[in-house]
């Protein structure tokens, strides 16, 4: 971007967010501002990065060891009302090909059981490649093995959410089958 030039992202994701389409009874509505958590799911770790307020940019939040349930619904509750957050979006590993598999399920079932504890939206982003970039920076900043292990769900977050950023902040990503496997 050039120096004195004010980026878009932020009111592209307000004029997506204009476009969706009104909500059913019961569904919690997606709103056209505030922080954006972004989250690379996995079933040991899980990689957190946050917007600012306008959703201009991402930044790497933290990678959080999953525990149980309780301690899970405890963490992600806080998180949500310490970094204000309005949405979350979840990252969705599909195949190549989009079909959703085994991982992508899991992360769906995850970001359902969100919505319940967070009580904010929760959309879904395809997130192909998002950890092999994160590497690729993590490398390049010349980082030890043991750092870029650290970091690498975290920075996977912000990819994926710069991505959904630069998207324009679509309401859902529809992958091309449901319960496929590779």
């Amino acid at each position: 971007m050039l120096p004195g030039r004010r980026s878009t992202h932020g009111r592209r994701c307000q004029e997506a967010r204009r476009r969706t389409a009104p909500t059913r009874a019961g569904e919690i509505s997606v709103s056209a501002t505030g922080r954006i958590l972004g989250v690379d799911y996995g079933t040991v770790r899980i990689g957190l990065a946050v917007t600012d307020p306008e959703r201009i940019i991402a930044s790497p939040l933290a990678t959080y060891e999953r525990q149980n349930a309780e301690k899970d619904e405890q963490f992600f509750v806080e998180l949500v009302r310490k970094q204000e957050v309005t949405q979350i979006v979840v990252g969705l590993p599909v195949h190549n090909d989009g079909r959703v598999g085994e991982k992508a399920n899991e992360a769906l079932q995850f970001g359902s059981w969100l919505t319940n504890v967070a009580r904010v939206p929760v959309v879904y982003f395809d997130e192909r490649f998002t950890t092999v970039e994160a590497e690729s920076h993590l490398r390049g900043a010349g980082l030890s093995h043991r750092k870029r292990r650290e970091r690498r769900d975290r920075v996977a977050a912000q990819v994926l959410l710069n991505a959904y950023l630069q998207a324009g902040c679509p309401s859902n990503y529809e992958p091309t089958s449901l319960g496929g496997e590779a």
